[in-house]
């Protein structure tokens, strides 16, 4: 497919990266724009593409997990966010983690080689509804382009605030207290664990119910917190017992120090390749920088913790989607402009490299004068687009893939695990047919 046109692309995040390398390796012109160095959001720290702000790992890797089976589609359609994720990642269990630094100038130097890909450094104030562009700005977008896209969707914007977990140096955690290990022994010893008697956990949750919070936004009291990212302080709040139910459950994990089983569970999850740095797992918060030392170095091991990053807190920014867009992620009332990664909807740094590439691909489809292939919900891919779509949908909410979303199989079955690779077999299946529609 070769043609002279070309597609603008705002936004070098993971949904901006994956579309435009769908693009160009359909052989068509991208503009990438990308406002850093020249300016930067307050969650950014690095000038390279496809940034990892909140640390944690892309989750689940394995097929019967939703987030896994997205994995392998994208990994399938030649996904470059997957081809760098798989050359980069670090050891996490059954999970798919990476060096951040690592992944993100591998993102960069792929990006800025490809010969049909010229990078811009400036920022972007206006959106032409007559030029092919994708919208992949990310959910803490500029002032001035978020009155473009505020303009376009004709007040459809909405809200919610998302929280990134604190980073600490392996050097600096007592190891006498804490050790490494993973829950009934899967994936050997990957994450180090801070054990925690009754009397422990208690002293620190009433630390932390009572510990002061940064302002999260100026005219801002009640913040609407995002389920799957709740501040650790939020969700103490709840119930006593509730962060034992949550990140810091117990089960599945015995102290090798005394032999016993820990009333409660700090989990922390390698960063880096180099393993210097640990991310302090589930722990989301908006707590002061000073709060966070004085009540996290209440969890036995981290005592003398040395915050390589302290968690934060940040305005996020989703349009209505099944308002404005199609399941091919560009809008309704104006098809030429598409949109891609967290501001649709989709949450999660893989749906939003999923929605970056297809939105990349439906859009090389358009201007090639193609047909556009069809993906139904029995893929994780699919599942996404129609759910951010979906013009039934009247309480529109940020989601991450999972098999709620899929059509159904048509049949009860109750192991969990057949019930998973049915929807696994059922996906795949069709994103093979999909390649030979493509090739």
């Amino acid at each position: 497919m070769t043609t002279e046109k070309t597609v603008k692309i705002i936004g070098a995040g993971l949904a901006g990266c994956e579309a435009a390398w769908q693009i160009a390796n359909r052989g068509i012109k991208v503009r990438l724009f990308e406002m850093k160095p020249q300016k930067m959001s307050p969650a950014h720290k690095s000038e390279d593409f496809a940034e990892l702000v909140c640390s944690n790992s892309l989750r689940a890797d394995g097929i019967q997990n939703a987030v896994g089976l997205l994995k392998e589609e994208m990994r399938r359609l030649g996904s470059l966010i997957m081809e760098c994720a798989d050359g980069t990642r670090v050891p996490a269990g059954g999970a798919l983690a990476v060096d951040r630094e690592g992944f993100s100038k591998m993102v960069t130097e792929k990006i800025k080689s490809h010969n049909n890909i010229e990078v811009i450094s400036c920022e972007v104030s206006e959106i032409d509804a007559d030029e092919y562009t994708i919208v992949a700005a990310g959910p803490l977008a500029s002032e001035a382009i978020s009155k473009q896209i505020a303009k376009l969707a004709g007040g459809e914007g909405l809200h919610f605030f998302d929280a990134a977990a604190p980073i600490v140096s392996f050097d600096s955690i007592n190891m006498q207290k804490a050790f490494k290990a993973a829950r009934y022994g899967k994936g050997g010893d990957d994450y180090i664990n801070c054990p925690m008697t009754k009397d422990e956990y208690l002293a620190f949750r009433e630390a932390l119910v009572s510990a002061e919070v940064a302002l999260v936004h100026e005219g801002v009291e009640d913040p609407k917190v995002f389920e799957g990212c709740m501040p650790i302080e939020v969700m103490a709040a709840r119930g006593v017992d509730t962060m034992r139910f949550g990140p810091l459950k117990p089960v599945g994990l015995t102290s090798p120090h005394d032999g016993t089983r820990p009333y409660a569970v700090v989990q922390l999850r390698q960063d880096n390749a180099a393993a210097s740095m640990y991310n302090i797992v589930g722990f989301q918060t908006h707590l002061k920088f000073g709060e966070q030392k004085r009540v996290f170095g209440m969890i036995p091991g981290l005592e003398n913790a040395e915050f390589v990053r302290y968690g934060v807190m940040h305005r996020n920014t989703y349009i209505n989607s099944p308002k404005l867009l199609t399941s091919n992620y560009n809008m309704k009332e104006f098809p030429k402009i598409y949109f891609a990664g967290q501001i649709t909807g989709v949450e999660g740094y893989i749906e939003s490299a999923a929605s970056g590439m297809w939105a990349g691909i439906s859009a090389a489809h358009a201007i090639g004068g193609k047909d556009m292939p069809r993906l139904s919900s029995k893929t994780a891919l699919g599942a996404l687009a129609n759910y951010i779509s979906n013009p039934a949908t009247t309480d529109f909410q940020p989601m991450n893939v999972n098999f709620g979303i899929f059509e159904d199989l048509g049949m009860r079955i109750k192991d969990k695990k057949e019930k998973a690779e049915r929807y696994a077999a059922r996906a795949l299946e069709e994103i093979e047919m999909l390649k030979r529609f493509n090739e």
